[in-house]
This record gives structure tokens, sequence and C-alpha cells, in this order.
């Protein structure tokens, strides 16, 4: 296996859906392997090891649960189905376990399933640049940039010390970013957050606002206003968290799966139900189109709910 090769792998893992959602299991679980390797310099693990840590990142940073949903062994479907030219899947009989095994985690468990990245995948893995160009390449096309950070601390992964490599991008080049949205957006909704207001300077320049992708960029978003928000920095991450969303007749909504005891984290709370900033005039709304995708590919909550929020 060339650099090239592993990089075209990667890039080729063909997307699980669960229905009409996203599911970056597979992603999470090589980057949760990759901390791994940096760790100890090795990606062998046996399902037991990584149910409990990989099913958390992928309630943390997939699609909400559904109610028939298992919050643990969600880590069951990609350790079972990451692709055989990157993953080695095997029972306590040292038997190859295929595609075709059951989803489930006592099944992984009772048989003993343990995994590793393939040998020639690990060496290629030991030169930092790869390293980094892996990392870089599953973060851009599975996720958005402000939760770029969150995951890699999530996993073990050094990010400001990974994009200090200097590595040369995989062939497969990703769509680049349209020029001129981020002003597009801040101008829009005159250079304050659409949730808060805060529209802080540093002399004549805009502090602490961003321009949030409703459906991400790594998930075929445009790079148009009508997919554009102002949003502050904490808004952005926790609207990119599935924390805030929207509705259809564009009021915000706070996950009920959030949970603050501070002051300044029931702020968090007090934004329910209050409507977002109208763009300037001549500025077109949020699409419908995409308020839909976020609410079931990222907002934290099976159900859309209209009605009064309610805590248990």
């Amino acid at each position: 296996m060339t650099r090239d090769e592993l990089m075209g792998a990667l890039s080729g893992m063909r997307r699980a859906r669960i229905g009409n959602r996203r599911a970056p299991h597979k992603p999470l679980l090589v980057l949760w392997l990759l901390g791994r390797f940096v760790a100890s310099g090795g990606t062998a693990v046996t399902y037991d090891e990584a149910e409990a840590p990989v099913s958390r990142l992928i309630n943390d940073f997939g699609p909400a649960l559904t109610s028939r949903s298992r919050t643990r062994d969600r880590a069951a479907m990609p350790f079972v189905h990451l692709e055989r030219e990157l993953w080695d899947l095997r029972g306590h009989d040292g038997q190859a376990i295929g595609p075709d095994a059951p989803e489930r985690g006592t099944w992984l468990r009772n048989n003993g399933a343990h995994g590793r990245l393939r040998p020639e995948a690990e060496v290629l893995l030991a030169d930092p640049g790869t390293l980094a160009a892996t990392v870089r390449l599953l973060l851009e096309q599975h996720f958005t940039p402000s939760l770029e950070a969150p995951v890699c601390d999530a996993v073990g992964l050094d990010l400001t010390g990974l994009d200090e490599v200097v590595y040369v991008p995989s062939a497969k080049k990703q769509r680049k970013r349209r020029a001129g949205f981020v002003e597009e957006v801040l101008h829009a909704y005159a250079y304050a957050c659409a949730f808060c207001g805060f529209d802080g300077a540093l002399g004549r320049n805009p502090v602490g606002l961003e321009a949030a992708h409703v459906r991400w960029h790594s998930q075929d978003g445009p790079d148009e206003v009508s997919n554009g928000l102002a949003l502050c920095s904490l808004h952005h991450t926790l609207f990119d968290l599935g924390v805030l969303g929207l509705l259809p007749d564009l009021r915000i909504q706070v996950s009920q799966l959030y949970v603050a005891r501070s002051a300044a984290g029931q702020t968090i709370d007090a934004l329910h139900g209050k409507p977002v900033a109208t763009p300037r005039p001549g500025r077109p709304t949020v699409d419908p189109r995409y308020l839909h995708w976020h609410g079931q590919q990222v907002f934290k909550q099976p159900l859309l709910r209209c009605g009064a929020r309610t805590r248990t």
C-alpha cells in the first residue's frame, strides 16, 4: 500500500446512512484508532475495549438517537463494516470476520471480535505527514470546521500539532469554499449574531463572529447566504454540535439533552423559542431545505417539537 492508495481508500469509504440520516460512524472509529496509534504505537483493539468510547463519539458527533437506537453499542456498525482494505477484523479463533456479520455488540463480544488497521497502513501512518494528512482528510470530508478541535480532543489527537506538520494533500481535492461567503453572510446579518445579537469589534474589525453553514459544506451545503447564519463563536459551536437548532418558522430551539448549572450556561436555555434575527432587506432568509437538513442530521433531538420544551 502506498500513501496515495491509503488516502484513496479513506476518501472512498462508503458514507453510511441510517434511514435518511448521515452516519459518520466509520470516520469516527478511524479517528479514534489514530488517537490510539499516537498514544501506543498500534491500533489493535478488541470490540469490548472500543465499544464504550466509540459509541460515545458517535452519540456526541453523529445525529441524534432515535427511540429505538441503542446508546452503547453504536460502535458495532463501523467495527463490522469498515472497509477491509483498511481494517483486519477477526474472532477469538483467529478467523476473519466478514462485513456480513451481525451489527450487534453482544455477538461481537461473545465471538471475541478484535481488529486493527492493516499493518501496511500502520507503517505509513508512522510518518507524521501522512498521519496529519489522514486526520485532515477525515475531518474535512465528514465534519465542519467548528467541530474539528472538539473531535480531535475527544479522540486524543493534537490538532494544532498536526496542522504544523507540512504535508502534501491527497490526490482527491476537497470542494473549495467560495471566496466572499463569510463577508456576504456577516453583512447580511449586520455583523451581529443572529441568535444573541453579539456585535463585538476590535476597531473596525468584527471579532468573535463567524459565518455558519446551516447545511455543512462537507455535506454538500452551498456557500450561499440562504445557507448561512452570522453567529458568535459560542453559538456557532453549539449550533454545529446540535445543542441549538431552528424550527421551520425560524424560532430557536435548545436540545432537551442540554444541561447547565451556572447562570452563564443557562443563558442558552433562555434562547429557546426566540426568533432568529432576520437578514438585511434584499437578503434571503435560511432556505427551509437546509433547516430540515440541520434538524434531521445535527440537532440533538429525535423529533422536532413545536410546543413547549420540557425537562426530565
